[in-house]
C-alpha cells in the first residue's frame, strides 16, 4: 500500500456486523471482498476481538479474501497482538502474507480503552496495564524474527516483557522485513512519538479534522527528529460513514449501529471516533477535509448492520468526488 499524492481508500469487511446479527457464513465476506476489488477499492480490512466485540478471526478472514482476490491490499484494523502468543502471531502473519503474495499491512492496537477490553485481556491471561509498551515490544520481536535469517542478524530477543530464541527457525514473510506495521491510536503525545519512532503508518479515528491536521504536523516534526525519511509514516484514517440522501435516516441507522456495536450512543462514540453521514456529496466533503489535512489511506467502515448495500454508492459517488 504505497504512499501517493492521491488518497487511497479501503473498506472494512463486516465481520463484527455479521456476528451482531448472528450470521457467521464466510461466503458473504468473500463476495464482499471480490465486489470491493471490482469496484476499485484499494484495500480490504478486518477488525479483531475475542470476546469484547466478538467476530471471526481477521487473519483467517483475510487469508480467505486473499485467495479470492488479485490486486486489492489487505489489512487489519486493528489487530490486537496481545491476544496471541507473539511467536504464534508472527507465524500467522507470515502465513497470511504469503497467501496474499505480499499484499498485507497490519494496523495494530494495544486495546480500545473500555472495560470490555480489560476483561478480554484477562480472559487470555494478558496484562492490561502497560499494554502500549508490550505492543511496542511485540513489534520489535516480530521485526527481529522476520529479519533473523539475514547474514549477521541476531536470532534471539530479550526485552522487558518478552524473551525468545531461535528466531531464525521461523518462516520468513513474503517481503524482507515483513509487512508494514501501522499504529492504530489517537493523538496523544505518547502515541505520536511511538508512531514517529517505530511504525510505518498511523491509523487514528479522530473525530476532528483540525485535530488530525495538528497531530499529523506533529508526527512530521517527530519523524525528522528521529532521523527517519520524511515519507516513513503513511497517514491513515479510520472513518465510519452512512450514505443516505435522507440525512435523518442515515443518522438513525448510525445510532442503531453504535448501540448494537458498542452498547453506547452515537453522540458518545462521535466524541472519540470519526463519524460522517448524509448524502454522498456531504460524506465526500467531510472526508475531503481529512485528505486536505494529510490523510492518504482512509479505511471506511460502513455504519450499518447491512453494509453491502452502500458499497457501490461509496465507490461510484463518494470516492470520485473526493478525488475531484
Amino acid at each position: 500500500m504505497p504512499r501517493s499524492a492521491l488518497p487511497h481508500f479501503g473498506i472494512l469487511l463486516p465481520t463484527r456486523e455479521q456476528a451482531i446479527v448472528g450470521a457467521l457464513d464466510a461466503r458473504p465476506l468473500i463476495d464482499f471482498a471480490v465486489r470491493a476489488e471490482l469496484l476499485g477499492f484499494d484495500s480490504l480490512w478486518a477488525g479483531d476481538s475475542l470476546i469484547a466485540r466478538a467476530r471471526l478471526d481477521p487473519l483467517v478472514v483475510l487469508s480467505a479474501a486473499a485467495a479470492a482476490t488479485h490486486r486489492i491490499g489487505l489489512g487489519t484494523a486493528a489487530l490486537t497482538p496481545a491476544l496471541r502468543h507473539p511467536l504464534i502471531g508472527a507465524n500467522l502473519i507470515t502465513s497470511v502474507d504469503h497467501v496474499a503474495a505480499g499484499r498485507l499491512t497490519l494496523g495494530l492496537g494495544s486495546g480500545f480503552p473500555i472495560p470490555e477490553t480489560e476483561r478480554e485481556f484477562a480472559a487470555v491471561g494478558a496484562a492490561y496495564a502497560g499494554r502500549a509498551g508490550r505492543l511496542d515490544e511485540i513489534v520489535d520481536l516480530w521485526r527481529r524474527a522476520w529479519s533473523s535469517g539475514e547474514p549477521g542478524a541476531r536470532t534471539d530477543f530479550v526485552g522487558r516483557h518478552l524473551q525468545a530464541a531461535d528466531l531464525d527457525l521461523l518462516l520468513r514473510p513474503a517481503r524482507i522485513g515483513g509487512p508494514p506495521l501501522w499504529l492504530a491510536g489517537s493523538d496523544t503525545p505518547a502515541v505520536l512519538r511511538r508512531v514517529a519512532r517505530r511504525y510505518d503508518g498511523w491509523l487514528p479515528y479522530l473525530p476532528s479534522v483540525s485535530a488530525y491536521a495538528h497531530a499529523w504536523q506533529q508526527i512530521g516534526k517527530l519523524v525528522r527528529e528521529a532521523g527517519r525519511p520524511a515519507d516513513a509514516v503513511t497517514p491513515g484514517l479510520y472513518a465510519t460513514v452512512n450514505v443516505n440522501r435522507d440525512e435523518a435516516a442515515a443518522e438513525a441507522e448510525l445510532e442503531h449501529y453504535a448501540q448494537r456495536y458498542y452498547r453506547r450512543s452515537l453522540a458518545e462514540m462521535a466524541r472519540i471516533q470519526a463519524y460522517g453521514w448524509g448524502s454522498a456529496a456531504k460524506c465526500a466533503d467531510w472526508l475531503s477535509g481529512y485528505v486536505r489535512a494529510g490523510a492518504r489511506h482512509i479505511v471506511i467502515r460502513v455504519g450499518s448492520l447491512e453494509p453491502a448495500g452502500q458499497l457501490e454508492e461509496i465507490a461510484e459517488r463518494v470516492l470520485p468526488a473526493i478525488h475531484r
